[in-house]
């Protein structure tokens, strides 16, 4: 029992229900384990008594919580609102956003009473005794403006909003008690899409263009955006993490396991668009780097070659080096210098791990001890003597940044409401630049997963550090604030990647499998308060994934707080009735309906049954082929009986190209707010870009879009093919755009 009530008291579960009738222990070694990750010691049944007698004491005495959340219009938590009366509380305001360099916030002062407001901004006047006059607020000066409250929901007397931020709180109750904790007040709901829209869904790398270096770009990012929104009305485009990379050849091809989520890998730059390439000295060298990059290309678009990143990095590292030695303009120079003085810290890290990974390896577990603190002395010796290499990759991170602000103008140029959409992985590379950087935060030893299930009866190990939530906590979400403030600043939507875990994670110890992990809690509340405070300063949608085994209330909490969920058509049935597939009056409103995603078969292979038979091939099933097949085409034709049925299949059955708009039609009959299409969709492309469960049986994440026959499909002919403009005309109104003269069949 000690063990238990320790673990609980931390957040950690020592059982689970992978199905609802079904409870499973969590074995003690895995709660021992994880409890030391974060920092509490369990070893000995001596060690148990002690912590646990350390946590109930310290949980009796608290004051106030590790983090206090205010929603904007919304009644106070029982944590303000059950404070004795004659508490004093101060509230520190943080600096408004971009204003750090101005005076700071003057602190509020309120005090616990029943009767009129009472609060000052005169920290230096001693808290009042209980019953005694709190201090004045006549000469109080104006603040900014405060959140306005819902009515009908008035605040305590003695209460005074602060301006929406992250700040700090400290309490003095009569009895001279102190408590000092984080406050965050956030706005009720993150932004919504501007009307109900649609868009593509991509993956950036697959969509390669006669200008590509072998692999999609930004600048290729921004062509679609601008075609889409100006010929199709497309209101967003939705692509993969951009996150950088972790070096390497052979490199992790996937973009959910990268360096950094902070800064985006140079890899998707278009070279060509940087104002300093024209100015390039060596002009027969970048000749041949574009000539190589042209070899690169072909052999993706005709020779059958997968898409390598590694070949793709390496050229434009050597291109991007010649540009790196063409001065900046006085004004480019001044742009440059507020990008750095913008990111800091943040910046200097990540561009010294890089420096420091071309010296020492990719991996800094194996660099010398003295470099692996980024805060050593020996750290920054080194960092001096690499000062060109650190301005390099700050340089580059510099001009992807610019470009992806540059996708996003394009975007809305063309008249989308929403733009580009980006995507936030779930965590890092235990190797890369962020695991370096922010050691203190992440918990080590431990790895992000998922439980085992109905489809993965191992479970599963994505080999990615979490964050602890007691550091996350005691540093007023620093690291969540920073990295998501640098994902929306060019974002028109945020997708955050299995956004389950903002409740909490399945965390696997180091050395054991999948099915030994265990869930540990995140403070759900906090973290979807400074969320939805850094969407609202930003002004953009957020979308999570919440696909898979989702924890009761989940998605309700998600909802009340304006945070899209995620539905796909084959997987929304009526599971707790008939089973049946769910009709469109049905869906929830709030949410981005699509018919599959990266992880799952295009539609044409769904329909035809076509990504059975490759993981057969394969040999990922679990039951007989004929089973599997069987079993597929009856689920696969309710569907399209149902389809029928709402009179949305006019063509009859048999024909693909027509089921596949029918599928799109009936996306378009639910109330969903945004209706997402996979761009490989548009031409019959069968093949998906992840197979999870695969490594290398399967070219995950290096596939270019291509058509129904396997020939891959460039920008140029996409916006030509009349398969596609067939499938967008479900979506557009027919007056307006139409297909150009000779569109052909894709």
């Amino acid at each position: 029992m000690g063990l238990s009530r320790l673990a609980a008291l931390h957040g950690v579960a020592t059982s689970c229900s992978p199905s609802p009738d079904v409870t499973v222990s969590v074995p003690d070694g895995t709660v021992t384990a994880v409890l030391a990750a974060l920092g509490v010691d369990a070893g000995t049944p001596e060690d148990v008594r002690r912590s646990l007698t350390a946590a109930e004491s310290a949980a009796a005495s608290r004051l106030l919580p590790p983090t206090v959340v205010i929603w904007s219009g919304e009644p106070l938590p029982p944590a303000l609102t059950e404070l004795p009366p004659g508490t004093m509380l101060t509230v520190d305001p943080e600096p408004e956003p971009g204003r750090d360099d101005g005076p700071a916030p003057r602190p509020l002062l309120m005090r616990v009473s029943r009767g009129a407001v009472r609060a000052t901004d005169r920290p230096d006047r001693p808290p009042a005794a209980d019953g005694a006059e709190a201090p004045p607020v006549a000469d109080r000066p104006p603040g900014p403006p405060a959140p306005d409250r819902a009515e009908g929901l008035p605040a305590p007397s003695w209460w005074t909003d602060p301006p929406l931020g992250v700040h700090r709180l400290t309490v003095h109750t009569a009895g001279l008690a102190r408590a000092t904790t984080t406050l965050v007040v956030a706005p009720p709901r993150a932004p919504q899409p501007p009307a109900r829209t649609h868009g593509f869904l991509v993956q950036l790398y697959s969509l390669l263009s006669a200008r590509s270096w072998g692999m999609g770009d930004l600048g290729d990012l921004a062509d679609l955006a601008a075609w889409s929104g100006r010929t199709l009305g497309t209101g967003f485009v939705q692509v993969n993490p951009l996150h950088a990379a972790v070096p390497g050849r052979p490199s992790d091809p996937s973009p959910y396991r990268p360096s950094s989520r902070r800064f985006p890998d140079p890899v998707h730059l278009r070279v060509e668009s940087i104002p300093e390439y024209g100015l390039v000295q060596g002009r027969t060298t970048l000749d041949d780097l574009r000539q190589d990059a042209a070899s690169l290309r072909e052999a993706v678009l005709n020779k059958g070659a997968l898409i390598d990143r590694d070949a793709v990095r390496e050229l434009k590292r050597q291109a991007l080096e010649l540009i790196h030695e063409v001065p900046l303009t006085p004004g480019r120079r001044a742009a440059y210098c507020d990008f750095l003085a913008e990111h800091g810290q943040a910046l200097e890290d990540h561009a010294l791990w890089c420096a420091l990974a071309e010296v020492h390896g990719p991996d800094w577990h194996t660099w010398p001890a003295a470099l692996r603190d980024p805060r050593s002395r020996e750290t920054a010796h080194a960092r001096t003597g690499l000062l060109d290499r650190v301005d390099f990759h700050s340089r580059l991170a510099w001009l992807t940044a610019t470009q992806l602000a540059d996708a996003q103008r394009a975007a809305e140029d063309a008249g989308m409401g929403i733009g580009i959409v980006h995507d936030l992985a779930v965590g890092v590379h235990p190797r890369g630049a962020d695991a370096w950087a922010q050691q203190d935060v992440f918990a080590r030893g431990m790895s992000v997963g998922a439980p085992p299930d109905a489809f993965t009866a191992h479970g599963q190990d994505w080999g990615l550090p979490p964050w602890r939530p007691d550091v996350l906590a005691a540093t007023g979400y620093a690291a969540y604030r920073g990295l998501l403030r640098g994902l929306l600043r060019h974002a028109g939507a945020l997708r955050i990647d299995h956004v389950m875990g903002l409740f909490r994670l399945w965390w696997v110890p180091e050395g054991r499998p999948p099915t030994e992990g265990t869930y540990v809690a995140q403070d759900a509340e906090a973290m979807l308060a400074v969320l939805v405070l850094e969407a609202h300063r930003a002004g953009t949608v957020v979308v999570g994934e919440d696909l898979g085994t989702v924890e009761p209330g989940v998605r309700e909490a998600l909802a009340r707080r304006g945070v899209l969920g995620t539905s796909v058509l084959w997987f929304e049935r009526d599971w707790n009735g008939t089973g049946r597939p769910l009709p469109p009056e049905s869906w929830r409103r709030d949410c981005l309906a699509t018919a599959t995603t990266h992880d799952l078969p295009s539609t044409a292979a769904r329909l035809t049954g076509d990504h059975v038979t490759l993981r057969h091939r394969l040999g990922l099933l679990t039951r007989p082929l004929e089973q599997e097949l069987t079993e597929d085409a009856t689920g696969t034709a309710e569907w399209l009986a149902h389809l029928a049925r709402l009179r949305l299949l006019p063509e009859g059955e048999g024909q693909e190209e027509a089921a596949v708009r029918a599928v799109h039609r009936f996306l378009l009959s639910t109330p969903a707010r945004m209706v997402g299409v996979w761009l490989p969709d548009t031409v019959g492309d069968r093949r998906p870009q992840n197979l999870p469960g695969t490594w290398d049986q399967y070219p995950n994440w290096r596939l270019p879009v291509a058509d129904a026959e396997g020939h891959p499909v460039t920008l140029e002919e996409l916006a030509h093919s009349a398969r596609l403009h067939g499938l967008m005309d479900v979506l557009r109104p027919r007056k307006g755009h139409t297909a150009p003269p000779g569109a052909r069949r894709s």
